[in-house]
């Protein structure tokens, strides 16, 4: 019962990553942001999707970011996150993104990232 259940799960959670990947594109003008929440930690990359190459990373894995709080799974560390790959973005001289929460929905740490980007002026 408990395999089937997992099974199922990645089923549907592969389903909706394709689906929301028909519709999320990333340009060179545009990059698309894409978001990886594991348990314990929350991952970011700046993906052009045209060229298929990865331009930034940032997850509070970091050692600044871990220095900072205690704990690498609140809000407030992905807040911080959100604020780091705003200004490495920025430093980029890259001012628009579009947002790919992926499978996880928009609350909690996944929405504290997009508003600590907002915050140091990455549109999207």
């Amino acid at each position: 019962m408990l395999k089937s259940k997992i099974i199922a799960k990645r089923v549907r959670d592969e389903r909706l990553r394709k689906r929301i990947r028909d519709r999320v594109k990333g340009t060179p003008d545009r990059p698309r942001v894409h978001v990886f929440k594991s348990n314990a930690y929350v991952y970011l990359q700046v993906i052009d999707d045209s060229a298929g190459t990865v331009l930034l990373t940032a997850s509070t894995l970091e050692k600044d970011l871990r220095e900072k709080s205690k704990s690498a799974k609140n809000k407030k560390v992905s807040g911080l996150l959100g604020e780091t790959l705003g200004k490495r973005l920025k430093a980029k001289k890259i001012e628009q993104v579009v947002f790919d929460r992926g499978v996880y929905p928009y609350h909690g740490r996944i929405k504290a990232v997009a508003e600590a980007m907002r915050k140091e002026g990455i549109r999207f």
